[in-house]
This record gives C-alpha cells, sequence and structure tokens, in this order.
C-alpha cells in the first residue's frame, strides 16, 4: 500500500484520519471534487451494490464523507467496520493524499469548472451555517471556530465566479479542483483508478452505469437494469433529497443541494471577453490534455 504524500486540512476536513484506516479488497473510494457528481457517484454506487432502488437506509447511513470534521474518527471507522455489504467510502481528498492499495477502486469525477464554479455559488447560499457550524464543534474540529468558506452574500454572481477562480483554500476554488484532478489525470492508466466526466453521466447514464459495473466487477441482472438507471436520473434523486442529500441538517432546503444538475449555466454570466481571462487562468493550472478533456471542446469560441 501507498501511504499519502501530502496532508490536507482546513475547517471542514482533514486527510489525515485515513491514517490506519483498515481497508477490505473490494473497497470503493468516491473522490471526487467538491461539486463534480460526488452524491451521484455514491448513488450509482450504492444502486449497484444493493442492486434496488428501494436502498436500504438513507445514502448518508450507508457512506461516510470519511475525512469530514463532523463526526469523530473512531465514530467514522467504527461505523465501517461495522459494515457488512460493500464498502463505498466518500473522499475530496486528492490523490496524494490518499492511501493508495491495490485492491481498493479510486473513483473521481471531472466537470467543467465554470460549471462548478455555479454550482459552489448554489451551494454556498444553501447551507445553514449556523447548523453547519453545530456539527463542526460535535464531530471534533481542531479549530472549532466557524467554517468561513462562503463568498460574502453582498458580492454579485460575477464577482463570485472570480472570487472562486482565485481560492485556494484545499476544498473550495479552482486551484484545488484542478489540483485534485491533475492526480487522477496522471494516474488513470492504472487498473484500479476509474476517471468519469460528468457530461458523459449526463449524456449516456445506462452506458456509464454499466461500465462502472463492469469495472467494479459487479454483476447486474438484465431486468434490474431500468430501474437502477431511472432511480440515478438528476430527477429521481432530487425527488428523493431527504433519502440521498448528505448531511441533511446543514441545508436550508434538501431539495436546492440537487440544484438544476445541468450544463452550461455559465453562458449566461460571461462573455468572450471573460472566456479568454478564464481559458488563461485555466492554462495556469492544469496541463492541455486535462483541460481539453473538461472542457470537450475550445473554451473560447472561433471566430
Amino acid at each position: 500500500m501507498r501511504q499519502p504524500t501530502v496532508r490536507y486540512q482546513n475547517e471542514v476536513m482533514d486527510s489525515g484520519r485515513w491514517e490506519g484506516f483498515p481497508f477490505r479488497e473490494g473497497d470503493i473510494v468516491v473522490s471526487t471534487p467538491a461539486k463534480c457528481g460526488t452524491t451521484w457517484t455514491q448513488t450509482i454506487c450504492a444502486l449497484l451494490i444493493f442492486q434496488t432502488p428501494e436502498l436500504p437506509a438513507r445514502l448518508d447511513d450507508l457512506t461516510y464523507w470519511l475525512d469530514m470534521l463532523t463526526r469523530s474518527r473512531d465514530d467514522i471507522f467504527a461505523f465501517y467496520e461495522a459494515q457488512r455489504h460493500r464498502r463505498f467510502i466518500k473522499t475530496h481528498t486528492p490523490f496524494d493524499g490518499l492511501p493508495i492499495h491495490d485492491g481498493v477502486t479510486y473513483v473521481a469525477v471531472g466537470r467543467d469548472p465554470r460549471d462548478v464554479a455555479i454550482s459552489w455559488d448554489a451551494h454556498f447560499q444553501n447551507v445553514a451555517q449556523e447548523a453547519f457550524d453545530a456539527l463542526l464543534a460535535a464531530g471534533g474540529s481542531p479549530t472549532q471556530e466557524p467554517a468561513d468558506t462562503a463568498p460574502a452574500p453582498a458580492q454579485s454572481a460575477y464577482n463570485r465566479f472570480w472570487a472562486w477562480l482565485e481560492d485556494t483554500n484545499v476544498q473550495v476554488g479552482l486551484p484545488s479542483m484542478l489540483h485534485h484532478l491533475s492526480g487522477f489525470w496522471a494516474e488513470r492508466e492504472r487498473p484500479n483508478v476509474l476517471l468519469l466526466h460528468y457530461d458523459d453521466l449526463k449524456s449516456d447514464l445506462e452506458g456509464q452505469m454499466r461500465f462502472l459495473a463492469g469495472r467494479l466487477g459487479i454483476e447486474v441482472p438484465e431486468s434490474r437494469w431500468p430501474d437502477l438507471v431511472r432511480a440515478a436520473t438528476f430527477d429521481s434523486m432530487r425527488g428523493r433529497a431527504e433519502a440521498l442529500t448528505p448531511v441533511a441538517a446543514m441545508w436550508r432546503d434538501p431539495k436546492r443541494f440537487f440544484n438544476q444538475g445541468v450544463s452550461g449555466q455559465w453562458r449566461d454570466l460571461l462573455d468572450e471577453d471573460d472566456l479568454r481571462r478564464y481559458e488563461d487562468r485555466v492554462a495556469k493550472l492544469a496541463e492541455p490534455d486535462l483541460i481539453d478533456w473538461l472542457h470537450r471542446g475550445p473554451i473560447v469560441p472561433a471566430r
């Protein structure tokens, strides 16, 4: 097993909580940058493992974010130790912060960063901050300070977009997102690393679910596929928000956690000059092949 080479910490998470975690053969680690389809991927894993749209418990009671500070490390380890089904474990820790075990599959999802910025904005506006701070305190956050990750609400959506591009927080912002995906991009040829794209999940959900099942070695009877795919659609997930929203107590409205789930909302916000500015920023943070893969085409349209 390869040990982590970097420790990631902020007010919300600490990747040091992975130290000493007892992996099992077949474990699935869902490690995506935030707002790139984490809950979606967890739901798909749950549907493939249990092979029924009627999951045995709320998603949040089947898979914990291991390095989040709203629960104690001992409680999280005990939770996973007690599980008898195939385990799928949530994290937002990049590849270099994770222990890498040959018998464990690591799944990451990429998304157009402009869509991620829009999704983050909706996410911040939906956080019930006092409730979230109370959860952090109860979980033993080392700082015991209120989490300070949201842009000032007085800013315009346009200014919040650009603030996100400059944010160097471990979990928030374009630099951390592209660092996370760069690590998985470099390791994508490993047999136990899967790198999916949000837009592929949108355009070919069944194909991506079948691909994931194949890579995980999960056999699904043909008759079950229609119900499983239907249960993984965005509309179905939003309709079951109370059962699927993570840490439900921290949201003003759990259904708004599943805000819109569409791509391209940034088009109403950015003009061609903005896109050139954005292109210059992205070029400083990731290699060209990864940038092309994430954006599925030129960032600035040809004249």
